[in-house]
Order: structure tokens, then sequence, then C-alpha cells
């Protein structure tokens, strides 16, 4: 099996609509939505390489230097499978986006390091 890195991806006018629910639906959805990842991540736990989890703010560091940046990542997992389509499939309709105000996943292959 491949190694492949999920990246949770939410951009910055995705907060708009999660924003103007009322603290009650909030929690509600807080609620509702964690229950729907731990059950993803449960039902999913053969396949899980690393938990991941959020990610905070953004440096880059360049030639010239390092500056805070942003970027539309917001968290991460890495799972195994056996194909790059089967490894998408797993997160079709993923509580990052079908109940909190994310955008999209994006999965990619963890290709091994090349040797001499």
């Amino acid at each position: 099996m491949k190694n492949f890195l999920a990246m949770y991806l939410g951009a910055p006018d995705s907060m708009k609509g999660w924003e103007n629910l009322s603290e009650d639906e909030r929690q509600q959805r807080i609620q509702e939505g964690m229950a729907a990842w731990g059950g993803w991540m449960e039902k999913h736990s053969d396949i899980l390489v690393a938990e991941g989890g959020p990610l905070g703010k953004t440096k880059r560091i360049d030639a010239t230097g390092i500056a805070d940046v942003r970027n539309e990542m917001t968290g991460y997992v890495i799972i195994k499978a056996e194909t790059h389509d089967e490894a998408a499939k797993l997160f079709e309709d993923h509580p990052h986006f079908s109940i909190f105000p994310g955008d999209c996943v994006e999965v990619m292959e963890c290709m091994p390091i090349p040797t001499p």
C-alpha cells in the first residue's frame, strides 16, 4: 500500500456562512461535526498512518528571509491505500466540508525518497 497526504483546505470566505449561524447553531454543528469526524477516523482506523490535526499560522522561508503568509491549509491526515483514486474516494462527503465550513480535501501520494 502507498501513503497519501490528505490536506483539509478552507478559503478565507468559507467562514462567512459559519459566522452567520447563531451561537446555538454553531455549537450544534460542532457537536455533530466532531461526532462525524470521530466516526470517520474510527471507521478508517486501519488505514491511518498519522492522525494529523489542525494547522496554525504559516511562515514562509526562502532566500530573502522569513515572512508571515496565508494559505488555505487547515489540517491534514496521512492514510494508506492501494491507489490514488481509492484514497480520494475515502474523503467523499467528509465532515470537513459536509458539516464544517471547509472547502475541500486534496489528496496526494507521499512519494518514496529516491535512492542513488
